[in-house]
């Protein structure tokens, strides 16, 4: 099983956070159910940049972006060579360290 291992963010996962998944489910997906409060506000469709996230280690292993997702990406805060959308990233087989961007635009996001 892959490791998924988030670096601390301030808002997101203040303590940083280390978690098993099964290979094949999204990213944003496995996020969610171990308790990193990751933005998506377009519930995982691919419509905008909030779930934007780092890979750190384990970028190779991962499978192309498709032109939807990299047209998004171009919208990101923070945007750099290993950026992705969380919503967008299977788990594959490699242990993956993830970065979630100090900031995010969200333009729908209430109460901050």
């Amino acid at each position: 099983m892959p490791r998924i291992t988030v670096m601390p963010h301030e808002i997101s996962c203040p303590s940083g956070a280390a978690f098993d998944v099964k290979t094949g489910v999204f990213l944003c997906d496995a996020l969610l159910k171990n308790g990193i409060e990751i933005e998506h506000a377009c519930e995982k469709s691919c419509a905008c940049s909030t779930c934007h996230v780092i890979i750190k280690e384990g970028y190779a292993s991962l499978t192309a972006a498709s032109e939807d997702e990299e047209d998004q990406l171009d919208k990101a805060w923070g945007l750099n060579t290993c950026s992705r959308l969380a919503c967008q990233v299977i788990v594959r087989h490699a242990d993956l360290l993830i970065e979630i961007p100090r900031y995010s635009i969200n333009l729908a996001q209430e109460g901050h």
